[in-house]
């Protein structure tokens, strides 16, 4: 198992950003695919943005226009910059490492709580 560790979860007002980090103990080169999930309470869990190692970026509806996911080497982290947070983006956010052959590994989330 490649650990993947979540940081950056917490309480933010509406309209407020949090900047999610998804950290990889190996190079985040062993994985094609990062990925930036969510589960809300009563939902299942949803991608809210991929990025591929080879650039593409895939971002849900919701989310599309208000978020971005990159890379940052320095840190081997994959990031997730959420702005304009409301309510709906309460959840437990995951991220995901996917290898070439399918396998997956998974983080043990972080929380976000949008609340006035």
């Amino acid at each position: 198992q490649v650990p993947l560790v979540e940081s950056g979860g917490g309480l933010v007002q509406p309209g407020g950003s949090l900047r999610l980090s998804c950290t990889i103990s190996e190079s985040i080169n062993r994985y094609n695919a990062v990925g930036w999930y969510r589960q809300a309470p009563g939902k299942q869990r949803e991608l809210v943005a991929m990025i591929f190692r080879t650039g593409p970026t895939h971002y849900a509806d919701d989310v599309e226009g208000r978020s971005n996911i990159g890379y940052d080497d320095g840190e081997n982290t994959v990031d997730l910059q959420m702005n304009s947070l409301k309510s709906d983006d309460r959840a437990v956010y995951y991220c995901e490492g996917r290898e070439q052959n399918g396998v997956e590994h998974w983080g043990q989330g972080t929380q976000v709580t949008v609340a006035s």
